[in-house]
């Protein structure tokens, strides 16, 4: 034990179950994270003292342009085919849930296509496990597309929004 750790319940807990078993709880939970996880750690660590799982993952690579899906078509708009024009900065999900464009049904989106938006500024929601997570804009500009319909599931770093950061000047 390294100075500034205290031993813990759950050292107590993996100490009566022997090494052997301690370890393959551990590695069970680390198994179970990383199966969750939606990529490939970079790091992975088990350790039997003060038990502690440590998973570490790469930074996110930012996809070539033209690279997402089609962008949200908005009413009255014509269908322009892939969004290979999607230029600009992206707002992307920070955690895994169901992605909303309104804070409420039938109320008006946060933002729509056109919109200009400041940093900071509140784009969506996404929930997960009940809890309703506010999706901000972390740059200023104009809405150039939304990549994500009303009310469907995202994964972790998903692009969600795009904004054209030159045509907010």
């Amino acid at each position: 034990m390294t100075d500034g750790q205290q031993p813990s319940a759950w050292d107590g807990a993996l100490a009566g179950l022997g090494a052997r078993d301690a370890v393959a709880i551990l590695c069970r939970g680390l198994a179970d994270a990383v199966q969750a996880a939606p990529r490939p750690p970079s790091r992975a660590c088990v350790r039997l003292g003060n038990a502690s799982i440590e998973v570490e993952w790469p930074a996110p690579a930012e996809p070539a342009p033209g690279a997402y899906a089609s962008p949200v078509q908005e009413p009255g708009q014509e269908t322009a085919g892939p969004a290979t024009d999607t230029t600009g900065h992206t707002v992307r999900a920070e955690l895994v849930g169901t992605f909303y464009r309104r804070p409420e049904p039938g109320a008006k989106p946060f933002v729509e296509v056109g919109d200009l938006v400041e940093p900071g500024q509140q784009v969506a929601i996404v929930e997960a496990m009940k809890l309703m997570n506010p999706v901000t804009a972390d740059v200023g500009g104009r809405v150039s597309h939304v990549l994500v319909d009303d009310a469907q599931s995202v994964e972790y770093d998903q692009p969600l929004i795009v904004i054209d950061q030159e045509a907010g000047e």
